[in-house]
């Protein structure tokens, strides 16, 4: 679309982008948990082909029995930020259908309703959000925010979501007087239940 300079790159090309971090993406320590950022991010090229990886890899690496946990610290470790609302609805339903595929393919179940399902689109809704990356605003006009998802070690499974502002992650700031919701710790697949730590 020329009023946005929309340019959409190929699939050959975004998976010869990600071949140079495929130690990041698939086969390093800590593969799972690795963050990437995608700030314009379209329809999802890219976020999809981050996640297909690091699906691949969890199958090929990682116990089935986990899969499904494993799964869930996969999307919580890709984050998107897309201007314009088609783009970012798009961007959501094909990350949702990867996931989804995924788990499909080797019979765990994922249908609507399932806390699976439930939780992935709340990590999608959550990490992937509708805003102008330039002014570092969503599409309310307010501060892009996201939340880091830390495992908790005592507790295989577990996580902890901590807020933070996109903008700290380009500016050094001396002083944050955001105020910033805070969440009891819970498993992975319970974190669309946004348990808040004050409730």
């Amino acid at each position: 679309m020329k009023t946005y300079g929309e340019v959409f790159t190929p699939r050959y090309m975004v998976e010869r982008m990600l071949d140079l971090v495929q130690a990041d993406l698939e086969t390093g320590p800590g593969f799972v948990d690795k963050t990437f950022l995608e700030p314009a991010a379209g329809d999802g090229n890219f976020l999809v082909a981050i996640l297909r990886r690091k699906l691949r890899a969890i199958e090929k690496t990682i116990p089935d029995e986990q899969w499904t946990t494993e799964s869930l610290f996969a999307l919580a470790s890709i984050y998107g930020i897309e201007l314009l609302e088609d783009n970012h609805r798009d961007a959501h339903e094909a990350m949702l259908a990867e996931f989804v595929s995924f788990h499909e393919s080797h019979d765990a179940p994922c249908g609507s309703g399932t806390s699976l399902r439930e939780a992935a689109t709340y990590l999608i809704a959550t990490n992937i959000v509708r805003g102008d990356t330039l002014a570092g605003r969503d599409a309310q006009g307010e501060e892009i925010q996201f939340s880091w998802w830390h495992r908790i070690p005592a507790a295989p499974g577990m996580v902890q979501r901590e807020p933070f502002t996109f903008a700290s992650l380009r500016e050094q700031h001396l002083f944050d007087f955001t105020v910033y919701e805070s969440y009891q710790a819970c498993n992975i697949d319970e974190v669309h239940k946004e348990v808040r730590a004050n409730a």
